[in-house]
């Protein structure tokens, strides 16, 4: 279970920072900042991953009154044309800036520090599991993600995104095979760069 450990060493005002979204085909990649009030941490603070969608809803519910917050995201013609994991670490970037206040050290989840950041940041490896402020970063970016996927998924109905998230399960590769390629899809993605080479040739 992940603790306060690390920022209870560090000191002053800490933010956890996480990102959703490296392995989708569409949609956009989300990342959350959060600075927990160290008297007020909520219950049930972990991975995002190894909780259900109503803890993650009820603990999304207490962070966004103890804590503060911020939300970024990098949009697929931004993956498209930085990469994925360039994309991910401006979304990481946009999400510190957001913050009221400017954070005195960053934990990012991960091996790898996005090069925007000027602030003291350190990488946390499965950071997730390891420290409460990534866990509730990892929380906000999951559940707003989600969000995103499952209203646009009423827009672009056939690829369950409101299941999926955009992540290529077998119902999705199917989808795209059948339905197409839509502008939210990530065209620098293989198995969606595969779909639109066979249309070039086949429309030639």
């Amino acid at each position: 279970m992940p603790d306060f450990e690390m920022e209870t060493r560090i000191g002053g005002r800490v933010a956890g920072v996480d990102e959703v979204g490296r392995g989708p085909l569409a949609g956009p990649v989300t990342a959350a900042a959060v600075v927990l009030d160290p008297d007020a941490i909520p219950d049930g603070l972990d991975d995002s991953k190894k909780l259900t969608a109503r803890k993650r809803e009820a603990v999304w519910d207490a962070i966004l009154q103890t804590a503060e917050v911020s939300v970024a995201h990098a949009s697929v013609s931004e993956i498209e044309e930085l990469n994925i994991l360039r994309a991910s670490h401006l979304a990481m970037e946009r999400a510190v800036a957001g913050l009221r206040m400017s954070p005195d050290h960053l934990l990012i989840d991960g091996t790898m520090l996005p090069r925007g950041f000027t602030l003291p940041a350190t990488p946390v490896v499965r950071g997730d599991g390891r420290s409460l402020s990534i866990a509730a970063a990892s929380i906000v970016a999951k559940i707003c993600r989600d969000r995103i996927m499952v209203d646009l998924a009423q827009q672009h109905p056939g690829y369950g995104w409101e299941t999926n998230m955009g992540y290529p399960s077998k119902s999705h590769r199917v989808a795209l095979e059948n339905l197409g390629v839509t502008p939210h899809h990530r065209r620098t993605f293989k198995p969606v760069h595969n779909i639109l080479y066979q249309e070039k040739i086949v429309s030639r």
